[in-house]
Formats: structure tokens, C-alpha cells, sequence
């Protein structure tokens, strides 16, 4: 079958005959399985003579004998070569007609073995930092404020940043009102910064009974061309002022959160923060590995997956309105590949297994980030490729963490800023 074979790097050429008396004995047995159910004027099904199926599906069952022979003599090519394609080859077949010999060539791409490397030589830092006090009461208050009640003041208290403002407003642009300007009895909380800049601002040190004009200008990249840049006027009147009350943290407050008490609620805080911060020292021992795999593992990458990695992000990148830089992209899309088959690699050779129980818990985590987690379940419940993904994303982070375990790790104190400190890009 294969008469010639060209090969450079990782790119592959081949060039080759069927003959057509393979081909006929081939679409001979796909005439035989049409055969079983055709229907046709005068015979039985199953009855129908390979001559008259011949006629009626000659063309097309001589076709797929030529894809079929070409996907057995390629896998049966690929198994005596001991090759693994990167992709679908890329078949062209000039004619193919019924009684004739098919010439064919196909072009695919196979994916490198992965040099041998060792991982005790891999030097990273592990971050380590304490949850301070300050953490814990920050989030001791924030469940003081998600249970705090605006209070009415009196007309002579001054509104402050973070109080709620109950107020009229009306907008005009020169001396016309324009529309969508105006609301009566609106719960403006001062600070929220959900008005325009300025807006709330002017607000601040008005009481109850105030009525008064306050000028701002509309942002340039406002999301109407017709207010965009424009400068305005508000008609403002305070109906009333209202102070958020915070309640005392005590141990009825904790009880109400599935706490015994103030001192255990502290404590459940603290081990959530600690398991934040253990995760956020993981995650950048993670980076620090793919860094290092990058750098010092050298791996031969088949185009075809670098151009398919970096035509997606292409794709991405255009449909969000991103202007696209293909020499930066070009660079990242074979990061990103020489990255996904080292790991899919090692994970594989060191017996790293994705269970049922990792997909779960995958998939119960991002349905908890959802107001609706049932759609989750069922999106990953009817569509196999992406739960095909999400298998993939998994096998490769417990690659990494794998991977964590053979490295040398030495330990740095750092503060908690620095432990969630975005690196530069």
C-alpha cells in the first residue's frame, strides 16, 4: 500500500496505491451489509444480488472502501511504527473511480516521546504565611454587615459614606430632562459607587428634608452615546437618611451561622482562611513547576496542535473584541501544548488516574459558584466533551501535584499579600 514515505521532524508524508481489486473485495462487504437492509422494487429484503446492489451503490460503497482501507493500513502503519498521531491525517485522493486503482498521499503529524528528566533536580519555593487576626476580624464583620439593618435617622443627622440615602432625582442635560434620569424614593447606599462618579459623592452631608442641584459629568466610555462625556444636572430631594446598625458579634449571632460559639465560630474562620491560603501556596508552587518544565524540558511539538492552540485563541480573543498579537499568541499556543503533552505524558508513565470520585467533586464545586447548580449538573450530565475536558483539566493539576511531591521545596515566610501576589505577565 504505502510506496513512499517522507519524514521531517514530526511531520510525516506518504504516498501509495490501492489496488482496485482490494478496494472492490472491500466494498464488496460494505454491498453485502447495505444488502441486509435495502429495499428495492421486485426483491426481498436481504435478498438482493450483489450485481444489482452494485449498480445502485457501486459508486458509493467503492468510496468508503477506500476510506476504510486507508484507516486500517494507517492504524496497522502507525502500531508497526510504534507512532502516536497528533491528529487526523490529511488525505488527498485525486479520483476515485469504480474498477480503478486509487493513488493517495496523507500528511499527519505524531507526538514526541517525552525525554527522560529529572524532577529532584527542580528547585521551587513554597510560600508559607499566617492568618493574622486582622483576616479574621474583617470576616467577623462582614457577617456583622450581611446582618446590620438600615435604621431611620433623624432629620437632623448628616448622611455619611455607607449610609443609605432615600431620595428623588430627576437629570437634564442643559434644560431638558433627559430620559431615563429619574426615580422617586431611590435606596442610594453612598460609597457603593453604583452612580456615576460624583454623584453619590454630592450626596454625602445632606439631610432628611434637603432639596438641592448637584452637577456631574457622564464618563466617556458611558454605555449611551447620548449622555457619554456630556455634562449634567440633578434635581436631588432627601427623603430620609438610614444608618446601618451592626449587630454585636456574641454567641446567638454565631449559633445563627452553625457556630456554638463566637470562640469556635473564630476558629472554623481561621481554618477556612488557612485552607485559602495552603491552596494559594499550592497554586503557585504549580506555576513554579510549569515554569521550570518549560524552560528545561526540551520537546519537538507537532504544528498541527500548536496551530489548532493557537487558532482557538485567535477565535477567543476576536469574538471578545481583543486585539490579537500573533507573535506573543504563536509563543503561548506552544507553551501551552508543550506543557499539556509533558503532563499528559509523565501522568500517564507514573500511573497518575482521574476517579469518579475527582470528577464529583470537580463538578460540585463549579456548581456551587451557580444560582441554579442543577443546570450544571446536567450540562456536564448530556455533554461528553466537556466532561472529557474537565477530566483532562483534573488529570493534569494532580499531574502537577504529582510532580510537587519529587521536587526539592524549600520553605519562605511571606506575608498574606504576598502569598496572593498576581505575578507579572
Amino acid at each position: 500500500m504505502f510506496k513512499k514515505e517522507k519524514i521531517k521532524d514530526l511531520h510525516y508524508s506518504i504516498n501509495g496505491v490501492l489496488s482496485a481489486a482490494e478496494i472492490q473485495t472491500a466494498a464488496d462487504e460494505i454491498l453485502a451489509e447495505y444488502g441486509k437492509k435495502a429495499k428495492m422494487p421486485g426483491f426481498r429484503t436481504g435478498h438482493i444480488p450483489l450485481s444489482t446492489l452494485r449498480q445502485k451503490f457501486g459508486q458509493t460503497a467503492y468510496a468508503e472502501a477506500v476510506d476504510k482501507l486507508l484507516n486500517a493500513d494507517m492504524q496497522k502503519f502507525a502500531q508497526e511504527k510504534e507512532l502516536r498521531l497528533a491528529g487526523a491525517p490529511k488525505a488527498d485522493i485525486p479520483k476515485v473511480e469504480v474498477g480503478a486503482d486509487v493513488e493517495f498521499s496523507l500528511d499527519f503529524d505524531v507526538l514526541p516521546k517525552l525525554p527522560e528528566f529529572d524532577l529532584e533536580k527542580f528547585n521551587i519555593v513554597k510560600k508559607v504565611a499566617s492568618v493574622p487576626d486582622s483576616e479574621i476580624d474583617l470576616a467577623i464583620n462582614n457577617l456583622r454587615k450581611s446582618r446590620a439593618q438600615a435604621l431611620k435617622q433623624d432629620d437632623k443627622y448628616k448622611a455619611e459614606n455607607g449610609d443609605v440615602a432615600v431620595i428623588d432625582f430627576k437629570g437634564f442635560l442643559g434644560d431638558e430632562a433627559f430620559e431615563g434620569g429619574e426615580a422617586k424614593k431611590h435606596h442610594l447606599t453612598l460609597g457603593s459607587n453604583s452612580f456615576i462618579p460624583g454623584f453619590e459623592e454630592k450626596i454625602v452631608g445632606h439631610k432628611a428634608g434637603d432639596e438641592f442641584d448637584i452637577k456631574v459629568k457622564f464618563p466617556k466610555e458611558y454605555h449611551s452615546e447620548k449622555l457619554a462625556g456630556k455634562d449634567a444636572k440633578f434635581e436631588i430631594k432627601v427623603h430620609e437618611v438610614r444608618k446601618y446598625d451592626m449587630p454585636e458579634m456574641t454567641d446567638e449571632l454565631a449559633k445563627e451561622v452553625g457556630q456554638e460559639s463566637v470562640e469556635k465560630l473564630r476558629s472554623h474562620i481561621k481554618e477556612i482562611l488557612e485552607n485559602q491560603y495552603s491552596e494559594a501556596s499550592k497554586s503557585a508552587m504549580r506555576e513554579e513547576v510549569l515554569e521550570l518544565l518549560s524552560d528545561k524540558v526540551k520537546l519537538d511539538l507537532p504544528e498541527v496542535l500548536v496551530q489548532q492552540e493557537f487558532d482557538m485563541a485567535r477565535r477567543e480573543q476576536e469574538a471578545k473584541g481583543i486585539k490579537f498579537d500573533d507573535k506573543k499568541e504563536r509563543k503561548d499556543a506552544e507553551r501551552r501544548v508543550k506543557l499539556g503533552l509533558i503532563l499528559a505524558e509523565w501522568g500517564q508513565a507514573n500511573k497518575v488516574e482521574v476517579t469518579q470520585d475527582d470528577l464529583q467533586k470537580a463538578i460540585w464545586a463549579e456548581a456551587a459558584r451557580y444560582p441554579n447548580p442543577q443546570q450544571v449538573f446536567e450540562f456536564y450530565g448530556k455533554n461528553q466533551n466537556a466532561l472529557t475536558m474537565l477530566r483532562g483539566m483534573i488529570f493534569e493539576r494532580k499531574s502537577l501535584d504529582a510532580m510537587i511531591e519529587k521536587v526539592k521545596i524549600k520553605e519562605k515566610t511571606v506575608a498574606a499579600d504576598e502569598l496572593f501576589k498576581q505575578p507579572n505577565v
